[in-house]
């Protein structure tokens, strides 16, 4: 059986701490988790856990609870919890590869992520700009959505690590209709959601208000939302943002989809941070993801909470099993 691939993630934060936690499951696939074997038995000892770590091998035998499958990746220097080193960026972008390669391979079903520090990665001299952007361009695909979800509610992006002021120019038509064209398609067919049901976000505070408070609303969204609902596609016009997200709208609502990262996320962040989850919509292949960043903070202290994760892995062979 095909395994889940798990990637540890920045070495110094808390992404080896909560892929431990993984030892816990007992699951019908293999979840590999890709790390350097040496600092998990190390960081396990920090944390007073007692787990096997077991070098994944395409092993068919099941696991019992506190043992652990990892794919080796060498690290390129040791780690000093909490504090980042540009000479480990490679490791990090190597978990990425690897989890690209064999997805597309078809030798996994997928990958749930960890956390990674962008700053550091960059410091090192390998342009990065986020998981999202590294899977789109492995995968060769022209676009990819990034929705995150709760058990209540799923927020797609038409942009993401933008600043805000390179948003306007960033919504056009053409990339609103590739953007709800990915995420219809995959609500359908990911999601088993056979009619979707979408609700919009203006661009400007009260969708514009009539040409008033901008126009893009006027240009550039409603024309192509138009387009969608006369097809029969259960598609909202632009709707203010700060009314949008009240449970009367939301309680239909299979679907939102936000115009920039800052006007959904804290959203759905402020109900259900720690248990959300981020997912890549338009790829060949299942990509989830944790909610959170890296935490340095907190590695190896045992206080990280290891549930978006959990999360992030149910959903991924929730979806491979239905797929």
């Amino acid at each position: 059986m095909l395994p889940l691939y798990i990637t540890s993630g920045e070495p110094a934060g808390i992404g080896p701490d909560i892929s431990l936690d993984l030892a816990d499951r007992v699951d019908d696939r293999p979840v590999v988790v890709l790390a350097d074997i040496n600092m998990l038995r190390d960081r396990a000892k920090i944390l007073n856990k007692t787990i096997q770590l077991i070098e994944y091998q395409g092993q068919k035998q099941g696991l019992a609870e506190g043992q652990l499958y990892v794919e080796h990746v060498p690290l390129n220097e040791d780690v000093v919890l909490g504090e980042l080193n540009p000479q480990n960026s490679a490791y990090v972008i190597e978990q990425l590869r690897r989890t690209a390669y064999y997805a597309m391979q078809g030798s996994s079903v997928g990958v749930a992520t960890g956390p990674v520090q962008k700053s550091i990665i960059n410091d090192a001299g390998i342009y990065f700009s986020g998981h999202t952007e590294y899977y789109q361009e492995y995968a060769g695909v022209d676009r990819v959505v990034m929705m995150l979800a709760t058990k209540t509610l799923r927020v797609a992006l038409v942009t993401t690590h933008l600043p805000l002021r390179d948003v306007a120019d960033a919504i056009t038509k053409e990339r609103l209709h590739q953007i709800i064209d990915i995420l219809i398609h995959d609500l359908k067919t990911k999601f088993k959601i056979s009619q979707p049901r979408i609700l919009v976000c203006g661009l400007n505070p009260h969708a514009g208000e009539g040409g008033y408070l901008g126009h893009e609303e006027i240009d550039t969204i409603n024309p192509v939302l138009e387009s969608y609902r006369a097809q029969g596609i259960q598609l909202s016009l632009s709707m203010p943002a700060d009314t949008l997200f009240t449970p009367d709208n939301l309680k239909n609502a299979d679907a939102v989809l936000a115009m920039y990262h800052d006007q959904g996320l804290p959203v759905l962040k402020s109900q259900g941070f720690g248990e959300a989850i981020n997912i890549t919509l338009g790829l060949p292949f299942i990509r989830t993801s944790v909610d959170h960043g890296t935490a340095l903070h907190l590695a190896g202290t045992g206080l990280a909470k290891s549930s978006s994760l959990h999360v992030a892995v149910d959903l991924a062979l929730d979806l491979a099993r239905s797929n």
